[in-house]
Order: C-alpha cells, then sequence, then structure tokens
C-alpha cells in the first residue's frame, strides 16, 4: 500500500462542506471522506507553520524537537517520517513545502556534507525532494525571503512570465484599472484576479508535480512510497485567478464570532494580539468581505485539484491500493476573536482538518463516517508506520496510530490534547516587555475545557466548550472555577512529566538489558556470593594460579 499524505497550508478544519460549511462547497474533500473518516477533534501541536510541520514530520511534541519558530532549524539527527518508514521498506518523498530549515551548523559539527544522501535527507526534513517549494518568494530591499532555488519561478518563467519574481509579479498579484501590479499583499486587491493563466497557478502546478511523482514510481516499479503533497495555498497571499477569483462575495463571508466582552480585561497576551496589524485589519470589515471570498477560492481551487489526482488514481486503478490524508498544519482566524492569522489557541486557529482513507478491507466499517477521539498531528507518523507494517517505536514517536480507530476498535485513548505556542520572536512578546524563555504558551484539551497556560506570571485561560462552543467567555477571569483549573493544570503537569529524551534506547531494549551485566561479570554489592547462582561466580572461583601476598 503506498500513503499519500496531503497537506494545505492554513486550510480551516470548517471550510469544507462535510464538515458544515454553509456555501463552500468542496465535493472531492467529501469524497474522501465518505470512503474514509473524519476526525472531528484533530488538533495541531502548534499554530506556527513550521513548528506545526516539525511535529507532524517527527511525531514529537514542539518541545521535544525543539524547532519551536519558523527558521528554527530542526536539530541534526532528529529522527523523521522517512527515517521511520524507510527502516521498513518504503521510500518517503516530498513534493511541495516543508518550512523546515537544516541544522547546518549541527551538519558541519558531524561532518555531513549537504551534497550527500544522508546530509540531503537531513536538510529536508527526511525526505527524499522530488520537488522542494516553501512558496513564499517575497522580495524587498534586503533581498529574498527565501534565498534557495524556486522550482516554481523557474516554470513561470520557462512558461513566459517575465519578471525576475514571478511569484510575486503574477501568481500573486493582479491588474488595477491603471494596468498596475496590484500585489497581492494588500488585502484591498484580494477581490482581482491573479494576472496568471489558472493551470499555471500554485495549485494546479503541483498538482501535476505529483502527478508525474506518481506516473515515474509506476514506470520505475517503486513502492511501496510516501509521498509528502503540500500544497502552499489557501496561506496569503489571499488571492486567487480567474475563474475563483468571483465565485464567492460579501454574501458569503459569515458574520464573525467575536464579542465585545472578549475585550473587557483580556488575558495579556490575547490583548497584545487583538492589537496586532494583522488582527485590526480584520478587526474591519471590507478587509473581511474581500479576503474570505479570496480564501474560499483558494480552497475551492484546492478541492478541484484534488479531484484531479483521485481521478488519476481511480484511472489508474491505484485508488485500492493507496492510503488518503488530507490535512492542514493549522487555521485561521479570519477576524474571528478579533484576530487574524492563528497564533492562539481558540479552534479556528489550533484546530485542523483530518480525513483518512485506509483501503484495506479492514477498514470497511467506519467508512463514512466521523470520530470524535482526541486526535494529535503527531498521530500521522505513527500511523504511517503502523500502515505500513512497521512496530511504532514509541520512545521516539509521541503520537498514537490511528488505525485502530479506522479499523472500528475502541482504544485506551489519550484525556487530552496539548499544543505550544512559542511567540519569543514576535513583536507581542517585545510589546509584553518578555525574556524570550517566558514567551510560551500551552493550550489543554481535554474534549471540554480548554485550558491556556503562558509562561511569564500571567493568569491562565479556561473555556468550556460545552456551554461555549464559540469560546467566547473566558472562565479564568474569575474565581469560580479553581477545581476546572487544578484538573487541568494536573493535566498539564502530568504531560510536561512525560519521558521524551531517552530516543536512543526503548523500554523493550531495557528490559532485555536488565540482569545481562551479571552474566558478564559485573557483580557488585555481594556480601558473601551466595545471592547469585554459581554459574555467576565461576569466573571468580578456584585455586589462584599465582600468590603475589604473604599469608
Amino acid at each position: 500500500m503506498n500513503i499519500l499524505f496531503i497537506m494545505y497550508d492554513q486550510l480551516r478544519f470548517d471550510y469544507l462542506s462535510c464538515a458544515g460549511h454553509p456555501h463552500l462547497q468542496t465535493p472531492h474533500f467529501d469524497r474522501v471522506a465518505a470512503k474514509g473518516v473524519r476526525f472531528t477533534n484533530a488538533y495541531a501541536q502548534s499554530t506556527i507553520c513550521g513548528a506545526s510541520r516539525m511535529s507532524f514530520y517527527t511525531g514529537r511534541y514542539v518541545s521535544s524537537h525543539g524547532a519551536a519558530w519558523n527558521g528554527f532549524p530542526l536539530r541534526v539527527g532528529e529522527q523523521t517520517l522517512g527515517d521511520h518508514l524507510r527502516k521498513i521498506g518504503m521510500d518517503c518523498w516530498l513534493i511541495g513545502k516543508t518550512h523546515m530549515k537544516a541544522d547546518a551548523e549541527g551538519m558541519a559539527r558531524l561532518g555531513l556534507a549537504p551534497d550527500s544522501e544522508i546530509g540531503a535527507r537531513q536538510a529536508e526534513c527526511g525526505f527524499d525532494a522530488w520537488i522542494r517549494d516553501d512558496g513564499l518568494w517575497g522580495a524587498g530591499p534586503d533581498g529574498f525571503y527565501d534565498e534557495k532555488r524556486s522550482p516554481y519561478n523557474e516554470y513561470l518563467k520557462s512558461k513566459g512570465y517575465e519578471s525576475e519574481n514571478p511569484w510575486a509579479d503574477y501568481a500573486n498579484a493582479g491588474i488595477d484599472a491603471q494596468g498596475n501590479k496590484a500585489s497581492g499583499w494588500m488585502f484591498a486587491n484580494a477581490d482581482k484576479p491573479a494576472n496568471i493563466r489558472e493551470e499555471d497557478s500554485e495549485t494546479p502546478w503541483l498538482t501535476r508535480q505529483t502527478i508525474d511523482f506518481m506516473e515515474h514510481a509506476t514506470a520505475e516499479g517503486k513502492g511501496p512510497w510516501c509521498a509528502h503533497v503540500s500544497f502552499i495555498k489557501p496561506h496569503w497571499p489571499y488571492i486567487v485567478p480567474a475563474p475563483y477569483h468571483n465565485m464567492f462575495g460579501p454574501a458569503h463571508v459569515p458574520v464573525p464570532v467575536r464579542a465585545a466582552r472578549e475585550r473587557e480585561d483580556p488575558h495579556p497576551v490575547f490583548g497584545a494580539y487583538m492589537g496586532n496589524k494583522i488582527a485590526t485589519a480584520f478587526q474591519r470589515e471590507d478587509v473581511r468581505n474581500k479576503v474570505i471570498p479570496a480564501y474560499m477560492g483558494l480552497i475551492k481551487q484546492c478541492d478541484d485539484q484534488l479531484g484531479v489526482l483521485l481521478d488519476h488514481l481511480e484511472a489508474q486503478d491505484q485508488l485500492k491500493d493507496t492510503m488518503i490524508v488530507l490535512t492542514s498544519d493549522h487555521g485561521d482566524y479570519l477576524g474571528d476573536h478579533w484576530l487574524g492569522e492563528k497564533d492562539l489557541f481558540h479552534d479556528p486557529s489550533v484546530k485542523i482538518p483530518m480525513i483518512v482513507f485506509d483501503p484495506r478491507v479492514e477498514a470497511d466499517a467506519t467508512r463514512g463516517t466521523t470520530n470524535d477521539a482526541l486526535v494529535e498531528a503527531i498521530d500521522l507518523v505513527a500511523t504511517f508506520i503502523d500502515a505500513a507494517g512497521g512496530d511504532v517505536p514509541k520512545h521516539i514517536v509521541e503520537g498514537r496510530s490511528l488505525v485502530p480507530l479506522l479499523n472500528g476498535e475502541t482504544p485506551q485513548w489519550r484525556e487530552v490534547a496539548v499544543s505550544e505556542f512559542d511567540y519569543s520572536p514576535t513583536p507581542q512578546g517585545m510589546k509584553l516587555g518578555l525574556e524570550p524563555s517566558d514567551c510560551r504558551l500551552f493550550m489543554v484539551f481535554d474534549g471540554r475545557y480548554k485550558l491556556m497556560h503562558a509562561m511569564g506570571g500571567f493568569r491562565p485561560m479556561l473555556f468550556d466548550l460545552e456551554t461555549d462552543p464559540d469560546e467566547l467567555d473566558d472562565l479564568a477571569k474569575g474565581d469560580r472555577h479553581d477545581a476546572i483549573l487544578d484538573q487541568m493544570y494536573a493535566h498539564l503537569a502530568h504531560w510536561g512529566r512525560r519521558n521524551a529524551q531517552r530516543v536512543t534506547k526503548s523500554d523493550e531494549d531495557i528490559k532485555n538489558m536488565r540482569g545481562k551485566s551479571l552474566r558478564k561479570g559485573i557483580l557488585p554489592f555481594l556480601v558473601d556470593g551466595s545471592e547469585v547462582p554459581d554459574e555467576l561466580l565461576a569466573k571468580y572461583s578456584g585455586p589462584a594460579a599465582q600468590r603475589f601476598v604473604d599469608d
């Protein structure tokens, strides 16, 4: 069985028709959900791209792998999905974005050449790269945001888009009434069609790269494989080519989920984020009325291209042999809770879509169902190892295999989902006057109550999603919920005591070590030898061969 692991960037969990969106129809996401299981309580391990993705790729919490922010290198030697799968005979390929930064210093210290096979895999988060494109090719007075080669820009140049940076000048820009570039960086331009042929835009381009990979793998007889197809959209810039630019309009923009009481004595970190420029922009209805239709258009294009992939698999009779996972690295506030972007732990930000189709007969009983177990992004590494026939190394991988849930079993499951956010590089950390070590947030969610703990001496936030599913009432503002806070902090403390760093020896290894030193002659703390079997004393008994001491 092959694995098609598809990730969309910044796709909200509720912007799919199978998740109940009132206007946005996503028949191909729904098509996968009808064949598999849609997990309705799936959570990212962080609400920032890089940190979340490193958890997806390692199966470990952010505080375990340490790559807590975009551009924080994943330390050399950290085992990833590719490392685990290759051990059991499955190739692991990247097609698209990882947002991973290599630990160049660590590689140099160990003498790992970037152009060697192991060095290249270390630099690509354990994947063999079919094509990598992280999709943010901004350029300013100090040069490019991402200085790596842009395969997508090279493609555009080959198709006649004349520019040093056609990603910015065509794929993510429209044209204004005067014939000038109307950059997608400006929300005012979100209702304009991107100045690019639709088939040349980012999502169809990556879809074709994926089909090329699958055709090559088939022709070469390669397999089984796991292909991580990581789309760049619907992440900003919020601009989309025709015909998707005007499929939706202000009438399709939902009323923002927010309340004036959220702004009354807010948590200091929440207050700082409500005051940043992305939040103040999304507090404007004219911004939401332009951006959200474009965001929906980007999702509609993603769904159409997913249909292209599914049709290809069906035409090649490969759907019956391919596990498909659809997910996202985090969500997008879009003005809910007076915020834009992601960052904090309300559901629009931290909750993610998670749809899994397992073609094997064992999963027939759950097809077309939903499952409300507390699922985490780190569960996918364990799931893929399990699906590929391996044993999950639980001393390394902190997630849990979803295969039993896909098969309709009811295993003992986790009590809470945990997410982390390190905002030390942000203006909010500076605004609050915090040292980097105190710019850390933790979420603990038990299926009803959601706790946000903030380092730096701040009070927590607490929501009851049973009585307040929109998360508008911060119960920690008062003093009537001490017992619930104690319970949630006990969960956080239990999670914090996990054994996350002993990754070189499994529990089974340790059990097999017990007593082995005795049989190799290490016999400490004996009084007279009667404490151990005679065979352990054989090397230390019998006549002395020579005498060097006097009687």
